[in-house]
């Protein structure tokens, strides 16, 4: 469903704020906060669903927990007009891709990748290489987090697994 043809108060920005802020937060404590009840803020819940205004819930998780230790931002140059649809089919064969998107600039895309050193975030840069159309990439490794509590500090998936012959896949 389309989220502009619905009706969007400020009762549900405060709703969604609070969710945002924390996403376990009782609909008991939203309502009280802003003056509904708790059944009011589940049925305004349920309808921001409904119309995909509230998209999902996640846990945001720190990174190196999950064995993501180097991260970095990737820039894809490519031969001619690569189409979206087909950059898009590329990045989800790279779990190690957390984030893609197309840029305006001379880059025609934009990457973060998670990986768990240095070795294994060149192995994927070379995978990323590999695809026929990509010219070329230019890589900014993150050394530290000036907002650590930021949504791009964290992480809402698991680690990659270990690519078979991967140094780390041997156990």
């Amino acid at each position: 469903m389309n989220s502009r043809s619905t009706p969007f108060d400020e009762l549900d920005r405060k709703i969604i704020t609070a969710l945002m802020t924390n996403a376990r937060t009782s609909f008991a404590e939203i309502g009280t906060a802003i003056g509904l009840s708790a059944t009011a803020v589940k049925r305004r819940v349920d309808r921001l669903r409904e119309t995909g205004v509230i998209t999902g819930f996640t846990a945001t998780v720190k990174p190196s927990a999950l064995g993501w230790r180097t991260e970095a931002y990737v820039e894809v140059y490519c031969e001619g007009a690569a189409p979206p649809r087909r950059l898009a089919e590329v990045v989800r064969n790279h779990p190690e891709i957390t984030a893609a998107m197309t840029v305006t600039g001379g880059a025609d895309a934009l990457l973060h990748v998670r990986a768990r050193d240095v070795e294994h975030f060149e192995e994927v840069l070379e995978r990323i290489r590999q695809e026929p159309f990509i010219r070329k990439t230019i890589s900014v490794m993150v050394l530290s987090h000036l907002l650590p509590e930021s949504p791009e500090a964290g992480a809402s998936q698991p680690a990659p697994e270990a690519v078979p012959g991967d140094a780390a896949d041997v156990r």
